[in-house]
């Protein structure tokens, strides 16, 4: 689900002014940095032995009587600041820890300019992100075929692609050994690319289990000799299918799994579930950071499966971020990037506009550039009231595919 475009990042009421709760914001996301597994990019000034001293630095030149004009110089002079990557696992790549959820391409949500969603993708790797995940079932494929005229422009070995197999339509799912390798090489044409970096078995909940170990894997492994693809990986909503399929395949078989809904402000499950997948030398994708839509301004299409229970509190989550003047989305990219146990996070982009809200939110949201300075108390309130509007209901999903995968 794309984050809003443009919108007022900054709009923190001149009337509230408190320096001290700024102070103490920004140098709990200076601490967030050492938390989150990211080498911090430094701000000038401090020391790189002490991030504290990023809060430090930056508090004298708050307190000063040019606050503003320094604030908005010194945004300025963090302009080429990039976000910085995790280990994908054992994959020997590295992932942004902010990446390009390419689904808003094939004009899943509402319908785009190709073009624009082309400069979007460029933007991006621009910006520091170097992580595309699509899918063949994205727009009846038009999402791959959009994000292959951008990458072809980027250096190959300076990007991670992620596609998947299986599920081509709502009700389309076949994950045969004959259609997952007919499905790689189209992949690859569409995407305008040698190999895959990632190719993952899309909502493996929706088919008995049996045939993604026994001949879906395994099939994904034979291409994986022939170089067409070089990692492996399974996605879906329930936690309990990925444990039900990794509990029974080699070691290596598979080496990423991406969840998506399970580690946002609503719900945070997928925590829970990140040692025993870090125990199997996993990489841990956590996709849709915005919930499908539900922490958005806009809310939710119309066919989202939340519970009315979820859809209310969400839009109740939207109205108190409003009330401190924040957008919720980027609260929740905020939060999002701060789990260091997470490599990557997934938000949708169509627009140039979007990738730059996400990826500004990113580096707020670890330190890495400064707050506004009459923001740092809102965003502070806002979260907070956030998470206290989504607390009746965290952790609460919905069913996906087949009953006993759930």
């Amino acid at each position: 689900w794309a984050t809003p475009g443009s919108h007022n990042l900054h709009r923190a009421s001149p009337s509230r002014p408190n320096k001290q709760l700024f102070y103490v914001f920004t140098l709990a996301t200076a601490r967030t940095v050492v938390r989150s597994g990211c080498r911090p990019h430094i701000w000038p000034g401090a020391s790189p032995s002490c991030p504290s001293k990023v809060a430090h630095n930056q508090r004298a030149r708050i307190s000063t009587g040019s606050a503003q004009p320094r604030a908005v110089a010194q945004l300025a002079a963090m302009a080429d600041v990039k976000l910085p990557r995790r280990p994908l696992g054992k994959t020997g790549l590295e992932a942004s820890v902010l990446s390009f959820g390419a689904s808003p391409l094939g004009s899943v949500f509402e319908d785009i300019d190709e073009d624009e969603g082309v400069r979007a993708v460029h933007e991006a790797f621009k910006l520091g992100i170097n992580y595309f995940d699509t899918s063949p079932f994205y727009g009846g494929t038009r999402s791959e075929t959009v994000l292959g005229r951008a990458l072809k422009d980027l250096p190959r070995d300076e990007i991670v692609v992620a596609t998947k197999v299986g599920r081509y339509g709502p009700e389309d799912f076949d994950f045969s050994k004959e259609k997952v390798t007919s499905s790689v090489r189209e992949s690859l044409q569409r995407l305008q690319v040698e190999y895959i970096d990632l190719i993952q078995c899309h909502d493996i909940e929706f088919v008995n289990l049996d045939q993604i170990v026994n001949e879906t894997l395994p099939a994904l492994v034979e291409l994986k000799k022939q170089g067409l693809v070089r990692h492996i990986g399974i996605t879906g909503l329930p936690l309990k299918a990925f444990r039900t399929v990794l509990d029974r395949v080699e070691p290596g078989a598979v080496d990423a799994v991406l969840s998506y809904c399970h580690c946002a402000l609503n719900d945070k499950t997928l925590l829970e579930f990140v040692p025993y997948l870090q125990e199997k030398g996993l990489a841990v994708i956590n996709g849709s950071v915005l919930s499908m839509g539900l922490l958005t301004d806009k809310g939710p299409p119309d066919w989202h499966p939340a519970p009315d229970s979820v859809k209310q509190a969400a839009r109740g989550a939207v109205a108190a971020a409003k009330s401190h003047n924040c957008d919720i989305a980027k609260l929740a990219i905020m939060d999002a990037v701060r789990q260091g146990e997470i490599a990557t996070n997934l938000v949708g982009c169509a627009t140039v506009d979007q990738v730059r809200f996400n990826v500004n939110a990113a580096l707020e949201g670890l330190g890495l550039v400064p707050p506004h300075p009459a923001a740092g108390e809102m965003v502070e309130y806002g979260l907070k009231a956030v998470q206290e509007a989504l607390a009746p209901i965290s952790g609460t999903s919905w069913p996906s595919g087949l009953h006993e995968n759930n």
